[in-house]
């Protein structure tokens, strides 16, 4: 977004708007988008760079921030904080879109060819399918767009903005949705926070953001406040430039102030991404269902070419069967794909927000989450209580040493108190409850022995995951001229930056080793003495520092998690824990909640990070497939991790809540977060837990597979019945001097099929479904429909004989119409059985539920009985038929179901043969 025009109010600047420049450009040698005053441009300021005040001025803002009015103004002037691609989609483009699905489109090309040959018949009601199906899709989309909108409400990132009531109030900082920005705010930033828009720093202490969503960088980039650009930095663009943060980052560590020049379509996150950013690969489900559908794609593009063909060769018959072609290729087609799977999850989705407060933000998520065979997290805060306690402080000779914790509660304290954190950080919090309850205990008597909030905070430089320590500077009492830096972090990285030999340096680290073997977590505290300044410090400051001591920590395990475990085990999931923990923290945890390998009654595999750098991919897939546990993990270390589990083959999901879990949320099938996560980490996952709990994740598994299984269910059936009944038709049709079925009949079919579908949007499926991990496998799908299919075709064909049986005396005109009314009910009776008797469940409750199934089959089948019977029957070309034919069609029937239900069971033995023998993967078809 541009610099705001000069006619508008300055707003906190303390300048006159006269006189000041007509546009700065705020990074040097990059436009940014000019403004518009009066209908014209404002032309982008030369390549010099501005410095802060000029940036100011040219925003009509200052650091106290713009009134509340001025910024409702420029909100309707500018427009929303929100990338273009982002926005609601048109209701057209919407119903355009629909039709690019490719049964849809498979449709309405035949609907054109039906039409290039005058067989209106055909066409209207092929085009009217395609018309239903994409205004359905619509329809489900914009109700599941709404939803998601509606449910993205209650996450939806926020910044923290400074601004006035009118101009003599006093600056106040309150959250406001970051659409809701313009140019000229003032925010705050903090860690885990995303930077909103494209901003100029006024102010940072200690601040390090991630920019690799515009970069490609790994490493968190160092940002400053300074008063004007660095000249010598103007060649490596403006990414390089340290005052300037730009919209797709997000703060790794550190706190700032600054200043939006830029929001929405004019950012550079904008103009890099072109609304790219937030379009993903095709999902696991996305891929199944696209391969299934290829497959029978191909298959439909050959039916009417082979119709034609045979019938030329046999029946002589010439393009006066291409209508019929057209209506067996059709009645191939899963019409009701789209409508059934937005329906599906989109309520599936619902269903999960309003039960459990869990949301999922990409409708496919649902599914894959169903599939999830393998879940990856860290064990802070799930599989602990996010609340350690200290065990005890010990010095480099492993005594009690209590200074060691009064020093860790000091550098604790002041890194809360200066950090401008967005929540306490739980290991400062078990620190100083510590602290405090020592200093109640053994109340000092002598001066010396001071409480941390008796020393006076100066600086800090929070923790980050690149340095992995986190530093205070305090002014001691009584010590003039001297700043003491209070150092506390992990105990390699601590040590590294004392002033040390080897040996003493190597030995700290065996006796850290030692503790942490046995289950603690340790934190190694160091101070230094250094002359007072009034500059800022920097990481460079933590050098020289002398050890004092170490800080031992245990977790204490959540309550729920060894029983979520235990069902999430008996669901076929596994989980891996992937931290940055010591390997003998990480395995007593695991221990003390017991979590092992599925294959072992001992203890969990542990792998260290330095283990799996040395190895390669292939590797690693095979060696994160056995192990449980990953310790010492960057981030980096866990998405490689996740990223080779997906190769191996499995299904992953991931949960995280924090900006270093930002690169494996992304790798994951699934990424998978609290509400209360970071909002980097929040905006990356696919799926919002109310709480970080392994319970609510059960929860929102068994609510994909719900979803997912209603989706395999529906194509098991509509296919193996849809292939069964064009196998009869392409038979018989070679058989009979006349067409088995007219166009018309084969479409109406169709369409009082495809309306009975739509009962498996809301079925509950049988148990088995939900027993184990599921997957839309295309090779085993073809199997199942070609069994079934073969099956139905029998039944179909044996219907052909009952029919020569009953209408032998029957001939010329009249003769076809029963022919033709005899096999459009036993064809939708034959449908109507199979969505009844293919809906598979063991026990008898299972099969006798699925009330909108049974309803939706009994409506079928009285349509099939009944339609030739009314008034539309004649019209249609059916007639009335002899009771003979109803009798016999009862007997062909009862053995359909006889043999249908033998060829369930056996295929439910084998399902249930391949549920039970360890040997194959978790993850079972469907």
């Amino acid at each position: 977004m541009s610099p705001v025009p000069e006619g508008s109010a300055a707003a906190g600047s303390g300048h006159p708007a006269p006189g000041r420049p007509a546009s700065v450009t705020p990074f040097p040698g990059v436009r940014t988008g000019a403004g518009t005053e009066g209908g014209r441009h404002l032309a982008p300021a030369p390549d010099a760079g501005p410095t802060s005040l000029q940036i100011l001025r040219s925003l009509d803002s200052g650091p106290r921030g713009l009134l509340e009015k001025e910024a409702e103004d420029r909100l309707g002037r500018f427009g929303e904080n929100v990338l273009p691609a982002w926005r609601p989609v048109p209701w057209t483009r919407r119903l355009v879109r629909s039709a690019r699905d490719p049964f849809t489109a498979v449709l309405l090309c035949l609907g054109l060819v039906s039409a290039l040959v005058s067989a209106w018949g055909t066409a209207c009601v092929t085009l009217a399918l395609v018309g239903v199906s994409c205004l359905l899709r619509s329809i489900e989309e914009h109700r599941a767009d709404r939803s998601t909108a509606a449910l993205r409400e209650l996450v939806a990132t926020t910044a923290t903005v400074v601004r006035r009531a009118c101009p003599d109030s006093p600056p106040r900082e309150r959250e406001v949705p970051v659409a809701d920005l313009v140019p000229g705010d003032v925010i705050r930033l903090g860690p885990g926070d995303l930077v909103p828009a494209d901003v100029r720093l006024l102010r940072a202490d200690g601040l390090t953001v991630h920019q690799s969503a515009l970069t490609g960088e790994s490493a968190p980039v160092a940002k400053r406040a300074v008063d004007a650009p660095d000249p010598a930095l103007s060649d490596e663009g403006p990414f390089a430039q340290p005052q300037s943060c730009f919209q797709g980052s997000s703060v790794t560590s550190g706190s700032g102030t600054a200043v939006i020049v830029a929001t929405g379509g004019e950012t550079r996150f904008a103009a890099a991404h072109d609304g790219r950013a937030r379009q993903r690969g095709a999902s696991a489900f996305d891929r199944s269902v696209q391969g299934i559908s290829w497959t029978l794609i191909r298959f439909m593009l050959l039916t009417p070419p082979l119709v034609l063909m045979a019938n030329a060769a046999l029946r002589g018959r010439g393009l006066e069967t291409l209508p019929f072609a057209v209506a067996v290729a059709v009645g191939l087609t899963p019409e009701m794909l789209p409508v059934i799977v937005t329906t599906t999850l989109a309520r599936g989705a619902a269903r999960l927000a309003r039960t459990s407060g869990v949301i999922v933000k990409r409708l496919p998520a649902l599914h894959d989450l169903g599939a999830v065979d393998v879940l990856c997290l860290d064990k802070t805060g799930t599989l602990t209580e996010d609340r350690p306690v200290v065990e005890g402080a010990t010095d480099g000779a492993d005594r009690p040493d209590p200074d060691v914790l009064r020093w860790a509660a000091v550098g604790a304290l002041w890194t809360l108190q200066l950090a401008e954190l967005p929540a306490p950080d739980a290991l400062d919090e078990a620190i100083l409850d510590a602290a405090g309850e020592v200093h109640e205990r053994d109340r000092p008597t002598t001066t010396g022995d001071l409480a941390p909030e008796d020393y006076e905070g100066v600086a800090v430089l929070p923790f980050d995951p690149v340095r992995r320590v986190a530093t205070a500077v305090v002014r001691r009492p009584g010590k003039l001229g001297v700043h003491t830096l209070v150092t506390k972090g992990a105990v390699e990285a601590v040590l590294q930056r004392c002033a040390m030999d080897e040996d003493e340096r190597d030995r700290l680290l065996g006796l850290a080793n030692r503790k942490a073997e046995s289950g603690l977590r340790l934190l190694a505290v160091a101070r230094g003495d250094r002359a007072s300044r009034p500059g800022g410090y920097s990481p460079a400051d933590e050098r020289g520092l002398t050890f004092v001591g170490l800080v031992a920590l245990r977790d204490v395990p959540a309550p729920s998690a060894a029983d979520a475990l235990a069902v999430l085990a008996r669901r076929g999931v596994s989980v891996k824990v992937l931290t940055g923990d010591h390997p003998g923290t990480a395995a007593r945890v695991c221990a003390d909640i017991g979590l092992r390998r599925a294959d072992s009654a001992q203890g969990a595999d542990v792998v260290t990070a330095e283990v799996v750098d040395t190895l390669s991919d292939a590797e690693l897939a095979r060696v994160a497939d056995r192990a449980t546990v990953f310790a010492r993990c960057t981030p980096e270390h866990k998405a490689r991790i996740v990223s080779a589990l997906r190769a191996g083959g499995r299904t992953t999901g991931f949960l995280g809540d924090g900006v270093n879990d930002l690169p494996a949320l992304h790798a994951a099938d699934v990424g998978i977060c609290p509400r209360n996560a970071v909002d980097v980490a929040r905006e990356a996952a696919d799926v919002v837990l109310a709480e970080k709990d392994l319970t609510a994740i059960d929860r929102a598994v068994l609510a994909g597979r719900h979803s997912s299984g209603n989706i395999a269910t529906y194509l098991r059936i509509t296919l193996s019945s849809n292939l069964g009944n064009v196998i009869a038709m392409l038979t018989a049709g070679l058989m009979l001097p006349f067409l088995p079925m007219l166009p018309a009949q084969v479409l109406v079919q169709n369409l009082c099929f495809d309306a009975a579908q739509l009962a498996f949007a809301f079925d509950r499926p049988a148990a088995a479904v939900l027993r184990r991990p599921t997957a839309l496998r295309p090779r085993d799908f073809l199997r199942f429909i070609t069994g079934f299919g073969l099956l139905n075709a029998a039944a179909d064909l044996a219907t052909f004989g009952v029919l020569a049986l009953a209408l032998h005396q029957a001939s010329g005109d009249s003769g076809e119409a029963a022919f033709h009314a005899g096999w459009f009910t036993e064809n939708l009776l034959t449908q109507a059985m199979v969505m009844i008797l293919l809906r598979t469940g063991r026990s008898a409750a299972e099969r006798r539920a699925g009330g909108p199934l049974r309803a939706a089959a009994a409506g079928l089948a009285a349509v099939g009985v009944l339609l030739p019977l009314t008034a539309l029957g004649p019209l249609l070309g059916m007639s009335a038929l002899p009771p003979l034919y109803y009798l016999l069609l009862g007997s062909v029937l009862a053995l359909y179901a006889v043999a249908l239900t033998a060829a369930r069971r056996r295929y439910e033995r084998r399902h249930l043969a391949e549920e039970t023998d360890p040997a194959p993967a978790a993850s079972a078809a469907v």
